[in-house]
C-alpha cells in the first residue's frame, strides 16, 4: 500500500503545545505564531522536517496548515492530538498511487496570479496537495471544473492534465508535492500544449522547502 498525504488545519489557543511523532511533514503559519524546534513562526513562515516536533502557539494564537507523509495503513494520528486548546481539522487526505520511483523530495512552495491569471494545460512529476490562501481559482481536469476560495483543498495526481484559471483579485495556493529528487532547485512543471511553452507565464513561484526525504521509498508495499 502506498503512503498518503495529508493536510491538516490546526488551531492553537495561546500558548497552548502541540506534540507531533516523527513523519516528513511541512507546517505552515496561516495566522498568529507558533514556537518549534527553537524558532518562532510567524505568518507566511514554514518549518519542515522528518523527526518528532512540537508546537506551541505565541500570545494571540495560531492557525497552521500541516502537511505530512504518512504510510498508507497508518492511524490517522491528527485527530487524536487534539483537546480543548487545539483543534486539528483534516482537510485533505490521499493515497499516492502516482509516487515516482527512485529517492525521493518533499517540495513546499506558493504559486500566485495576478487577477485573472492562469496557468496553461501541464502536468507535474509527482502528486501533491494544494490548499488556496487567497483569492479564487478553477481547476480544470479529468474532464471536469471545480473552483476553489481561500482554505479550499485540492489534490493532483501530477500525471494528469491540469488547466488553472485565477479570479478577477490576486490568487495564491500553498502546495506540497512529493517529486523525484533528481527535481531537487528545478521546476516540476511540464506544459502539454508546444504554443503555450514560449509564452510568458502570469504564475510566480516562492520555495519555503526542497528536502530529501528516507521514508517514502521504504513505505512503498504491494498491495
Amino acid at each position: 500500500m502506498n503512503p498518503v498525504l495529508r493536510l491538516y488545519e490546526d488551531v492553537l489557543s495561546k500558548g497552548a503545545e502541540m506534540s507531533l511523532s516523527a513523519l516528513p511533514r511541512m507546517i505552515f503559519v496561516v495566522h498568529g505564531a507558533v514556537a518549534t524546534a527553537g524558532r518562532l513562526l510567524r505568518e507566511d513562515e514554514v518549518w519542515s522536517g522528518e523527526g518528532a516536533a512540537s508546537l506551541k502557539a505565541g500570545a494571540d494564537g495560531a492557525t497552521a496548515w500541516r502537511w505530512e507523509l504518512a504510510p498508507g495503513d497508518s492511524v490517522d494520528a491528527g485527530k487524536a492530538a487534539a483537546r480543548p486548546s487545539i483543534v486539528s481539522r483534516a482537510k485533505l487526505s490521499a493515497r499516492l498511487d502516482t509516487l515516482p520511483a527512485g529517492a525521493l523530495l518533499l517540495r513546499g512552495d506558493s504559486v500566485a496570479f495576478p487577477a485573472g491569471g492562469c496557468a496553461y494545460l501541464h502536468r507535474h512529476q509527482g502528486p501533491g496537495i494544494r490548499c488556496l490562501i487567497e483569492g479564487g481559482l478553477r481547476i480544470d481536469t479529468r474532464g471536469g471544473s471545480t473552483s476553489y476560495g481561500p482554505g479550499g483543498a485540492w489534490y493532483e495526481s501530477g500525471p494528469e492534465p491540469v488547466f488553472a484559471q485565477a479570479a478577477d483579485r490576486p490568487t495564491r495556493f500553498i502546495r506540497v508535492m512529493i517529486l523525484p529528487l533528481a527535481l531537487l532547485g528545478k521546476s516540476s512543471v511540464e506544459y502539454l500544449n508546444e504554443e503555450d511553452k514560449a509564452k510568458p507565464k502570469s504564475q510566480k513561484y516562492k520555495i519555503y522547502v526542497d528536502m530529501p526525504i528516507e521514508f517514502a521509498a521504504a513505505q512503498r508495499r504491494p498491495e
